[in-house]
């Protein structure tokens, strides 16, 4: 069990940048594949985006793929992400997930391990 705490959420305005940042403990965090996943208001909670442990590979949802950019610290046990050219469909709390194999990466029933969730906030 890893135990995962995010952090960097806010408000900004359309086109403003922000970083996210999740730490975990508990864990060997260099086993995990890390997760971002967001609930926007009123909505289902969707995939953001994932790396795998090594960071050999990375992936996207359709929604942000160019504009967030997921990375991960191994020895500062931290995965990023940062998200540029934001939009208000960006507006959403942000989790961050983990999980040691899952199978598809985007699918939140495939981890077990969840943070507490920041908001951000993005004005048009």
């Amino acid at each position: 069990q890893v135990q995962l705490v995010e952090s960097g959420g806010g408000l900004v305005q359309a086109g403003d940048s922000l970083r996210l940042s999740c730490a975990a403990s508990g864990g060997t965090f260099s086993r995990y594949v890390m997760g971002w996943f967001r609930q926007p208001p009123g909505k289902e909670r969707e995939f953001v985006a994932a790396i795998r442990w090594n960071s050999g590979g990375s992936y996207y949802a359709d929604s942000v793929k160019g504009r967030f950019t997921i990375s991960r610290d191994n020895a500062k046990n931290t995965v990023y992400l940062q998200m540029n050219s934001l939009k208000p469909e960006d507006t959403a709390v942000y989790y961050c997930a983990a999980e040691r194999s899952p199978p598809t990466y985007t699918l939140g029933s495939e981890y077990g391990n969840w943070g507490q969730g920041t908001q951000v906030t993005v004005s048009s």
